[in-house]
C-alpha cells in the first residue's frame, strides 16, 4: 500500500506577467503565500515571470547581470519568508560577459540558497502560419549546460519553453538522474493549441518522469497573448492538473498537484526504456 510519505505537494503559479517587474514580484509574493498556506513543498513559476516584454529598448532599463540584478535576491527572500522551495520559471538577465541576454532559471531552497541555475538552450526562432515571427536569438544567447538538482519533490531536470521540442535534452536529463522535469513556458496561443498538451505528455511518457509546466496566460502588456494551461503530467502521461486558459484578476492562478515518487518506479518498470534502448549502439 502506498503511503502519504511518497506524495509531495507542489503549486504551479500561472501568471500574466507584464512590463512592470515590481507588479510581477508583488503577484509572485501573493501567490507564494497562498502556495505555502495550501501545503506546497515547492512552487513553480512560468517563463519570464519577472518581466515579459518584447520591446528590447524598454526592457533594457530593468535587465542586468545576475550579480547586479535585484530579482534573484527578491525571490530568495520570498522562499525564506514563505518556507518553501521555489523554481523561478525564468527571468531575463545579461550574460556574464558581452551584451547578450540569457533566459535563466533558478532553483531556490526554502532557506533562500540558490541550488541550481539553467540558461535556456534552444532559441525560439520561428515563422508561424499565423504570420507571427519570433527571433529570440536576436537578443539572447543560448545556454550550454544541463542542470539536474535534488529537491524535496524529486531530482529535478531543468528546461525552458522551446526546449520542450527537443526530446534528446530530456533523455540527457534522465541519464543524469532526473525524475521530475520543469518546463516553464510562455507558449503562443496557436502553438499552444496545437502542441502544448501532446508534447508535455510525450516527454512524460518517453522519460517516465513527472512533467511540471507552469505557464504564462492571457493578453500581456507588451501586446502578445499566451496560451496558459499550466499542467502536471504524470510518468504514465496522464494529466494530473490543468489550470485552464483564463487569466485571473489577481494576476495569477494557483494550481496544486501531488507528486508520487512511486509512479516513476511503476512507469519505468512497466516499460523499461533504459534497458530496451539500442539505437545508441547503431551506427547512424
Amino acid at each position: 500500500m502506498e503511503t502519504s510519505a511518497q506524495l509531495s505537494r507542489i503549486a504551479l503559479v500561472q501568471m500574466t506577467s507584464g512590463i512592470d517587474p515590481d507588479a510581477n514580484l508583488a503577484a509572485i509574493d501573493r501567490a507564494l503565500a497562498d502556495a505555502a498556506a495550501g501545503g506546497a513543498a515547492m512552487a513553480f513559476l512560468p517563463e519570464m515571470s519577472l518581466l515579459l516584454d518584447r520591446d528590447r529598448e524598454r526592457s533594457a532599463a530593468h535587465i542586468a547581470r545576475e550579480a547586479d540584478s535585484p530579482w534573484p535576491a527578491a525571490l530568495q527572500d520570498m522562499a525564506r519568508r514563505h518556507g518553501l522551495w521555489l523554481h523561478s520559471g525564468s527571468m531575463p538577465l545579461l550574460a556574464e560577459t558581452g551584451d547578450r541576454r540569457v533566459n535563466r532559471s533558478h532553483v531556490i531552497a526554502a532557506d533562500g540558497t540558490i541550488r541550481a541555475r539553467y540558461d535556456k538552450i534552444h532559441m525560439f526562432d520561428v515563422d508561424l502560419p499565423t504570420g507571427e515571427r519570433w527571433s529570440e536569438s536576436a537578443s539572447y544567447a543560448g545556454g550550454d549546460a544541463l542542470a539536474v538538482v535534488e529537491t524535496p519533490v524529486g531530482m529535478l531536470g531543468l528546461s525552458v519553453c522551446y526546449d520542450l521540442r527537443f526530446p534528446e535534452l530530456y533523455r540527457a536529463l534522465v541519464d543524469r538522474g532526473a525524475t521530475l522535469l520543469a518546463v516553464p513556458a510562455a507558449f503562443t496561443v496557436p502553438t499552444g493549441e496545437a502542441h502544448w498538451h501532446v508534447l508535455l505528455r510525450a516527454r512524460a511518457v518517453e522519460t517516465g518522469c513527472h512533467v511540471v509546466a507552469a505557464a504564462q496566460c492571457g493578453p500581456h502588456a507588451d501586446g502578445r497573448a499566451t496560451y496558459g494551461h499550466s499542467l502536471v503530467a504524470d510518468p504514465w502521461g496522464a494529466i494530473a492538473i490543468d489550470a485552464g486558459g483564463y487569466p485571473e484578476d489577481s494576476g495569477f492562478t494557483l494550481a496544486f498537484a501531488e507528486i508520487d515518487a512511486a509512479a516513476v518506479q511503476r512507469a519505468r518498470a512497466a516499460i523499461p526504456l533504459a534497458r530496451s534502448r539500442t539505437i545508441r549502439n547503431i551506427e547512424l
